[in-house]
């Protein structure tokens, strides 16, 4: 199978499982711990139904939305991904021309390993960056005036990972990022020619291994880094006078990622921002997180207008994002998916993905008889108890 066959995000994920290998896979798409909020990410979506509304004429759908003041062609964004340069050569790049092509933003990762410089350069489009806030805040101001100097239209801020997530599967498979060969995984790595020839070598005939292109100077790395999941520098003391703080710096839209309580919503909109995400990180992070779709209306109602609400989490369909516009949600990021889809085929395709979303909520509209997506509300949502 190759992605010009695949017709569905699972057929993207099996694609990306055979070429990638195994810790590289593995680390894109597993969760933390016993991976329960993962899997219950998916599940609270499917536990919602959708309500069709019969005879309604829906021959014109239009489902591109208005978000901090930019027409997008989608209700999608493309969420941070700091594995995205292992998955394909460029591979961050790869993926923003995607979103470009396809007329939604790209969030580049803190982690990533195409400068920022490059990527607003050979990609363009609605460009988002994402932050960690490293212990040593005043690096990582640093980095947030390189990103308002290279031009980014918003800054995302991730709060949720005050401390490094456990994920036992990235111990066990002894694989790094950035990428580096070890007794545990030369095997796994040899059995992927393609990935090894198509990726690492073009690298090492190109720049060298690939390394942290946004980190400062000493903290780059090119093969020498901590398991998967432990090698960004994490910070316990993480606070909204931090918020407030990149609100001041930062000159364009804020946003901050990984809002889980309402309360913690409003907070937020008081330190200047001016959306949130809600997030559990994928279920990469707390395991006993709830699933994202459950506690959207509650974040919804706390906020009542006054800033934007994304969310991600487990979105595997075009009807996922659909319930989740018609349960209050500006709009839907996406992580693992477009990564299956850039390791099936780079920039075309995670192109693929993206369109398998856009023909998904087109014919879900039409199903339930909605002719914009702007006209999506509960009325639509029937949820079981």
């Amino acid at each position: 199978m190759n992605y010009k066959t695949a017709y569905s995000i699972e057929d993207f994920r099996q694609i990306a499982k055979k070429r990638l290998p195994k810790g590289l896979f593995e680390f894109i798409d597993r969760g933390n711990d016993d991976e329960v909020a993962m899997r219950e990410n998916i599940a609270a979506l499917q536990n919602i139904k959708l309500v069709s509304r019969v005879l309604n004429d829906a021959t014109v759908r239009n489902q591109s939305i208005e978000l901090f003041g930019k027409k997008q062609l989608m209700p999608i964004a493309i969420g941070p991904t700091g594995s995205a340069g292992l998955t394909w050569f460029e591979g961050e790049i790869e993926l923003a021309k995607a979103a470009a092509a396809s007329g939604i933003p790209f969030t580049l990762a803190t982690s990533s390993m195409t400068s920022m410089e490059r990527v607003v350069k050979e990609a363009g489009g609605n460009l988002w960056f994402q932050l960690y806030m490293w212990p040593q805040r005043e690096l990582s101001h640093q980095l947030v005036e390189r990103a308002n100097r290279a031009g980014f239209d918003a800054l995302i801020f991730t709060v949720d990972t005050p401390v490094a997530p456990g994920r036992e599967y990235n111990l066990r498979n002894g694989f790094t990022i950035p990428f580096k060969f070890t007794s545990q995984n030369i095997i796994d790595v040899a059995s992927h020619p393609r990935w090894l020839f198509g990726v690492i070598c073009k690298y090492l005939m190109d720049s060298g291994l690939p390394r942290y292109a946004n980190f400062p100077e000493h903290m780059q790395s090119r093969i020498t880094a901590l398991p998967m999941g432990r090698s960004m520098a994490t910070n316990e003391s993480l606070h909204w006078d931090d918020v407030k703080k990149l609100r001041d710096l930062w000159p364009r839209k804020l946003i901050v990622k990984g809002i889980q309580h309402p309360e913690d919503a409003k907070l937020a909109l008081q330190a200047g921002a001016d959306a949130i995400i809600i997030s559990n990180h994928g279920g990469r992070v707390l395991d006993s997180a709830p699933a994202t779709i459950d506690i959207l209306p509650e974040i919804v109602k706390a906020v009542k207008g006054q800033m934007s609400v994304l969310i991600d989490g487990g979105f595997r369909r075009g009807s996922d994002v659909v319930k989740a516009l018609a349960l209050g949600a500006d709009a839907v990021l996406l992580g693992r998916a477009t990564l299956y889809g850039t390791a099936s085929g780079g920039q075309s395709g995670a192109q693929a993905v993206i369109e398998l979303y856009r023909r998904e909520i087109d014919r879900v509209l039409g199903l339930i008889g909605c002719r914009d997506v702007a006209d999506l509300g509960l009325d639509h949502i029937f949820k079981k108890n």
